[in-house]
């Protein structure tokens, strides 16, 4: 059975609408599984680490398993410390996004997350001989070889997760333009990034939209949605679809995917409920049909 999950909060949430946030997860949202913990940068962990564990324990009374991610990108002593005591824990349900992960995991039980490049049969190989019992495909991987590697994880027993909705990670940096953008370094941000819920937008010189940028991390302006392409995903062998957290009513969000999984809802019915949701953020679908990532391929909904 295809299990819905939902990704860790890339932003910088005030702890408060974190906490209301979950508790509606856990007791509206029709999803399996549920990441937690800080991916994007370190300075914010110590605002809601206090939380976690009875955001974990209200969560898993909701029925939901929860899944701990770690940093995307380790660059300071602190960070190997917290990547490493993350690893260290003696549970296998830990998402592990940055080689620093894998080494401190030591082939550990651990599913790998969208930041580590599993792009080919042979890293996903890899992987598994590492520890890995899952792994989540960057968003950038074309249907085609999203159907490839869902082969390969199911021969050796993985499951494989597919992105079908939310803004697509693009980049992460040792810099912080968010902080740069409003005239401050990394060290002294003074959590600017907190200023913007969905991401900072950027736009091009002629004024269009293009970009979201999230303290070190660069996102697609566009949500990324593939509840069109959901039923081939399926057939193709992914195990598990994420939705990745957003400004708008994550609840309904999670129900419309559900109702297309259970047949209540045909795609061009899921695809009006979505549109309904999120106003007027652009959708795209372009990586996944080998086109440049912003496009949105109307064909697909066909």
């Amino acid at each position: 059975m295809t299990k819905l999950t939902l990704g860790p909060i890339a932003y910088h949430w005030p702890a408060e609408d974190r906490r209301d946030f979950y508790a509606r997860i856990a007791d509206e949202a029709p999803v399996d599984e549920v990441y937690l913990g800080e991916v994007i940068c370190s300075k914010r962990a110590p605002f809601h680490e206090p939380d976690l564990p009875a955001t974990i324990e209200r969560l898993q009374r909701g029925g939901k398993t929860v899944i701990v991610s770690s940093l995307a990108e380790v660059m300071l002593k602190r960070e190997r410390k917290a990547t490493a005591d993350l690893a260290a824990l003696d549970a296998p349900e830990i998402e592990i996004n940055n080689a620093a992960g894998l080494y401190a995991r030591g082939r550990r039980p651990h599913r790998v997350g969208p930041f580590l490049n599993a792009y080919n049969e042979a890293t996903i190989a890899w992987m598994a001989s590492q520890g890995a019992t899952h792994v989540c495909l960057p968003t950038e991987l074309p249907g085609a070889a999203i159907a490839t590697a869902a082969a390969t994880a199911r021969e050796l027993g993985l499951g494989v997760e597919v992105q079908v909705f939310g803004r697509a990670s693009l980049a992460v940096s040792a810099r912080c333009y968010h902080a740069r953008a409003h005239g401050r370094t990394k060290d002294n941000c003074q959590f600017v990034c907190e200023e913007d819920a969905d991401g900072m937008p950027l736009r091009t010189t002629d004024d269009r939209p293009i970009l979201r940028v999230n303290g070190i991390q660069t996102q697609s302006e566009s949500y990324v949605d593939l509840l069109p392409e959901t039923r081939r995903l399926i057939a193709d062998g992914v195990t598990h679809l994420r939705l990745m957290p957003q400004a708008v009513d994550m609840v309904a969000v999670a129900g419309t995917v559900r109702d297309l999984l259970d047949d209540r809802l045909d795609p061009a019915g899921a695809e009006a409920a979505l549109r309904r949701i999120c106003d007027a953020v652009p959708f795209s679908n372009g990586f996944y049909h080998g086109q440049a990532g912003y496009r949105r391929i109307a064909a697909a909904a066909g």
